[in-house]
């Protein structure tokens, strides 16, 4: 359809829109006339990518004059394929009403790991060995020898990308990052990974694959280009990747960060470094490789003038001022400065670092000093500056040459023409660590543990380098772009976000979700059958009255709830615990007369390998019960949609660690420097993370679900009440202290009633979806009422 939102044509690919769709595309709107950042709250399931997207790319259309550029993040590849796929779909729409005016290039960049072609690099095993086996093939001095020597391998498609030049760029369109293979299209018909013609929707490494160009590199020249770039987070909210990948992108832009209820500990992440005694080991063989490296260059006879030449060259250049070499052929780029862009030293490095030896000297120095505090008995805890004071006195490294390690780690590398950058992952960390621990005196707090508390009998020593502002890492996107989205269906309470990430949102609002029908059952289960409560405080959590009910509620339930059932719990190791109960008691042996029980572990193989045979068995009909972890990866990014999930339980309330010091000392950050005090930000994060745990059972609004609060202290109004408002409109007062058979009772009503017809316009009374005409009656005042 398509529709006036004020001054801008809206082009939206479906015949139908949700009223909540709508205003939430008028505030968004006014977000983007205003300049500004806005927090936006919109229920699971009732299209949030589309509509955002449908309204900045019309918006972008509607001012050809100064357009905008979209950069939207997600966090996981999955997530960006499904946002790709939306895009292609309203660009085809957009196409047939507008022509060739409404022409974009789309395009999703993720690592070399998803993008990479060429078999013998992208069959390493991990991301960091793929980005090195890349760099062995395209660094600038390997193709330099590789043109003297043929034998010297090289990639043919950077080769191809590099002859290619000025023709090398991508034609408009939306390029997904792989063949997305068959899907179930929003209509119901099975659809397959990319089509051409009209849709002009290409798969980015198919197209490098003809053209015999590096998909990668490719698309890393194209983002500056692009109408709307798809990325991770980390690639604006970690200054290391940012540095290279978004340091071009124009203030003109729109930056949407979607399912954004964790982005506070994204931009901690971001700006913490921890280092274990492996760690330390690791650096120290790297320090002898590359003093050897340095020592072997002059050495006469062995290697040409030229390698030592390399040295005095680079030498030169630190005196005059420059750390680095000019502009890097785009092969040779690595990581940036892990500091944010303001905090960055704009002056000479330091002369007592500007040689090779000396600086690998100070280096040695600075891993024995953190040996020597690593081999503590006692927990420490101490502040930037006093930790740099200890560092200065003790090996005489001040902090001014801490600032400078990373780019002089950095440079030299590229000196010694080091290719196989994932050996070196250990004394990057170091020099991470220096640089940020030398350049920042706020936020930020230095924790010695010997061992986890957890398990005290293991020596485990970790030097943890922890930020506790997440404002720190977000503050350059706010500055920097003139409208940041920040979106997800779990942001209550919402006027806490504004606090943490320390901005001022020109729109902050709260949707909730328009029905025809209730069918989302929230539940708050207080007690067992036996009427004793049910709780996983510490102090109850292996009581075996708790894990008995616990139990006989799942056991319950299986056997009512038709195909898949959810279970969420606080801990791996809480899971663990209360399952091998429950095999003990037998009760696990029943459960599995009902349904097939399967459990995510900490392996992602073996979790993956667990998901599909769980769909498999939801979808023969045998029913199927998955075990999962709260801030687990499928609490974060997999949908239990339609029967493969009709009732989910969080078993408690999922609160972090309270004894970690490093969660104590963000939390006294916090208090100092926001005024949120304690219980209120472990409340908060913890009932965030209870909704976005039952949210994965409704992904629209034709599916339905039960959702089972199992903890006596979801029945409190002060936890309660910061549960997403889509959830509480649907939590009657009669479900806040049920019992096992109450619940059960009320499952089975539910489950009745959702088997009956309904309509799935709103006739009835309540208008759900819009049509066309409908959105031309509201813009006349005359459809208030319907809804």
């Amino acid at each position: 359809m398509k529709f006036q939102i004020e001054d801008v044509t809206v082009y939206f690919p479906y015949d139908h829109i949700y009223p909540e769709q709508y205003s939430y595309m008028l505030d968004l709107k006014r977000a983007l006339d205003a300049k500004g950042h806005c927090l936006l709250e919109m229920p699971t399931g009732t299209g949030k990518t589309i509509a955002l997207l449908s309204l900045i790319t019309s918006y972008a259309l509607c001012k050809p004059s100064n357009p905008v550029k979209l950069l939207y993040c997600t966090r996981t590849v999955h997530e960006m394929e499904k946002t790709l796929a939306e895009l292609r779909r309203l660009h085809k729409y957009q196409l047939d009403h507008l022509g060739p005016a409404a022409r974009i290039l789309a395009i999703g960049l993720s690592s070399r790991k998803n993008l990479c072609i060429n078999p013998s690099v992208v069959t390493a095993e991990n991301r960091d060995s793929v980005d090195a086996a890349c760099r062995k093939l395209t660094a600038s001095w390997v193709r330099a020898l590789a043109a003297e020597n043929p034998r010297v391998p090289t990639c043919e498609f950077f080769e191809g990308f590099e002859k290619a030049g000025s023709d090398g760029v991508l034609p408009p369109g939306v390029y997904t990052l792989q063949v997305i293979g068959m899907f179930v299209d929003f209509d119901g018909f099975v659809v397959f990974g990319y089509e051409f013609g009209d849709s002009v929707a290409l798969d980015l490494r198919a197209f490098g694959k003809e053209k015999g160009w590096c998909p990668y590199f490719l698309a890393r020249h194209m983002v500056q280009f692009a109408n709307v770039v798809v990325y991770s987070y980390q690639y604006l909210l970690d200054p290391k990747v940012a540095g290279i990948i978004s340091k071009e992108m124009q203030r003109e832009s729109v930056v949407v960060f979607d399912e954004a209820h964790n982005i506070d500990n994204v931009c901690i992440e971001a700006l913490s470094v921890s280092v274990r005694s492996q760690t330390l080991e690791g650096a120290t063989r790297n320090l002898n490789k590359m003093s050897q490296e340095v020592e072997s260059y002059f050495v006469i006879g062995r290697f040409k003038a030229t390698d030592a030449g390399r040295l005095r060259a680079e030498y030169n250049r630190l005196v005059e001022g420059l750390a680095q070499r000019g502009n890097l052929p785009i092969s040779d780029t690595w990581l940036s400065n892990p500091a944010l862009p303001d905090d960055i030293v704009k002056e000479a490095v330091p002369g007592n670092i500007r040689r090779a030896e000396h600086f690998l000297s100070v280096l040695r120095r600075l891993v024995q000093y953190l040996k020597g505090r690593l081999q503590t008995e006692n927990v420490e805890k101490e502040g930037p500056v006093a930790f740099v004071a200890s560092i200065n006195a003790q090996v005489g490294i001040d902090q001014k040459m801490l600032r400078f390690c990373y780019d002089r780690l950095h440079s030299l590398m590229l000196t010694l023409e080091i290719t196989d950058t994932d050996e070196f992952l250990h004394i990057q960390t170091i020099c991470d660590f220096a640089t940020l621990v030398g350049t920042y005196t706020r936020g930020f707090s230095l924790i010695i543990e010997p061992f986890d508390e957890r398990m005290p009998n293991i020596p485990d020593p970790v030097l943890q380098l922890s930020c506790h502002d997440a404002s720190l890492a977000i503050k350059p996107v706010f500055e920097r772009f003139q409208t940041v989205v920040i979106t997800s269906g779990t942001l209550s309470p919402i006027d806490l976000y504004p606090r943490l990430l320390n901005f001022n949102p020109v729109v902050s609002r709260s949707f909730t979700m328009s029905l025809t029908r209730d069918c989302i059952c929230p539940m708050v289960l207080t007690r067992g059958s036996d009427q004793l409560p049910v709780s996983t405080k510490y102090d109850m959590r292996t009581d075996e009255g708790v894990e008995r009910n616990y139990g006989k509620l799942l056991l319950e339930m299986v056997s009512i709830v038709p195909d898949g059932v959810v279970c969420f719990f606080v801990s791996y190791s809480y899971m663990d615990g209360i399952v091998n109960s429950w095999n003990e008691k037998g009760i696990l042996k029943e459960i599995m007369q009902h349904k097939l029980v399967f459990i995510e572990t900490q392996d992602v193989v073996e979790t993956t390998l667990a998901l599909d045979n769980y769909r498999k068995a939801c979808d023969c009909g045998r029913g199927a019960v998955f075990f999962s972890v709260a801030r687990g990866k499928v609490a974060e990014g997999i949908d239990f949609d339609r029967h493969y999930g009709r009732l989910v339980i969080m078993f408690g309330v999922p609160f972090q660690y309270t004894l970690s010091r490093i969660l104590g000392a963000r939390l006294e950050y916090l208090r100092e420097t926001f005024q949120i005090k304690e219980g209120d930000f472990l409340t908060f994060d913890a009932l965030r993370q209870a909704a976005q745990c039952v949210g994965r059972v409704i992904r629209s609004k034709a599916d339905y679900g039960m959702m089972i609060f199992a903890d006596k202290r979801y029945s409190r109004h002060d936890k309660r009440s910061k549960l997403p408002g889509w959830i509480l409109s649907h939590l009657r007062d009669a479900h806040l202290n049920l019992s096992t058979d109450m619940a059960a009772h009320i499952a089975r009503e539910f489950l009745r009633k959702m088997a009956q017809p309904y309509d799935k316009s709103g006739g009835s009374g309540r208008k759900t979806l819009l049509s066309q005409e409908d959105l031309e009656k509201m813009e006349n005042g005359s459809l208030g009422e319907m809804f």
